[in-house]
């Protein structure tokens, strides 16, 4: 009798063994570790053997760095890495500039209903990147959009927006620009309600000037935020991908096409992967560099 129910008790401790206070927290991460595995770790790896390969569906031959080298020779990439470039030059100075002034003016004592003009600043960035893509393609028409509309009586003459090179840039920035400022704002916003009032009391006792305290306190103390907004808005344009496809397609005559774009255009349009994948690593390099040196900039 002492063995039969001595076997049980063995089992059960058995089992209980791989619950313990040591694994549990390994046990709770399980779920999201697998997960980054199969869903993060594993497309990357794969789409690395991907860069180093060519040919179509499953007949690939390893090719070694060819497609890198195609890629440094491609003009087409240096293009959209321009595009890419010159957008990013543009946009993100001008959104982040607009962003902070919004930002300034929602946190004034002065302001009534700040509440509700913080929710309608925020909105835009709400809308879906391809919803919104369709109302600024609807709005820039040269013919019967809106804005040419609202020029007219001002006695401008239609602009080609998306049919112009350098006006389907500028529609880019003008998209981007509206989508994301409010993001940005609110931002700004939450770094200046957490600056100490105690510190403008002080400097208007000193007799220190609005603008003398906006660089003397307030840029000192937005100043990780700052870096934040502006490493995050350098990434998300470099990989600058709804709006040019929505609105313009990388045209006219190439002067849209970003990094992203031509990805797409080369996996998906000419199912060239190995090529795709190349350039999605080439992109990664980029932003990393991108990334690392305005990092190091900040703290400098």
């Amino acid at each position: 009798m002492t063995l039969t129910l001595s076997r049980p008790r063995e089992r059960a401790r058995t089992r209980r063994s791989y619950v313990t206070r040591r694994n549990i927290p390994y046990l709770l991460i399980m779920p999201a570790l697998l997960g980054f595995l199969v869903f993060k770790a594993y497309p990357i790896l794969a789409a690395m053997y991907i860069s180093l390969t060519t040919g179509a569906g499953g007949a690939r031959s390893f090719v070694g760095l060819d497609n890198y080298v195609r890629l440094v020779n491609d003009p087409l990439f240096w293009t959209s890495l321009w595009n890419t470039g010159l957008i990013l030059v543009v946009q993100v100075p001008i959104m982040l500039l607009f962003a902070l002034l919004l930002a300034l003016g929602l946190n004034s004592p002065l302001v009534r209903l700040r509440g509700l003009w913080r929710l309608g600043v925020f909105m835009p960035s709400l809308t879906g990147l391809v919803a919104y893509g369709v109302m600024f393609s609807v709005i820039l028409r040269k013919d019967a959009g809106l804005l040419n509309w609202l020029l007219g009586f001002f006695g401008v003459t239609p602009i080609d927006w998306l049919g112009s090179p350098f006006w389907a840039r500028i529609s880019i920035v003008i998209a981007l620009t509206w989508h994301y400022t409010g993001y940005n704002a609110v931002i700004y916003l939450a770094g200046l309600q957490s600056i100490p009032k105690e510190l403008y009391e002080a400097a208007m006792v000193d007799g220190a000037g609005a603008a003398r305290r906006f660089w003397s306190i307030t840029v000192p103390q937005l100043r990780p935020i700052l870096a934040l907004t502006v490493v995050l808005s350098t990434i998300g344009t470099l990989q600058l991908f709804d709006e040019p496809f929505v609105l313009t397609g990388g045209g006219p005559d190439n002067s849209t096409l970003t990094i992203s774009l031509y990805l797409y255009q080369n996996g998906f349009r000419y199912f060239d992967f190995g090529y795709a994948a190349a350039i999605a690593y080439a992109l990664t390099l980029i932003v990393a560099v991108f990334g690392i040196a305005q990092m190091r900039l900040q703290k400098k």
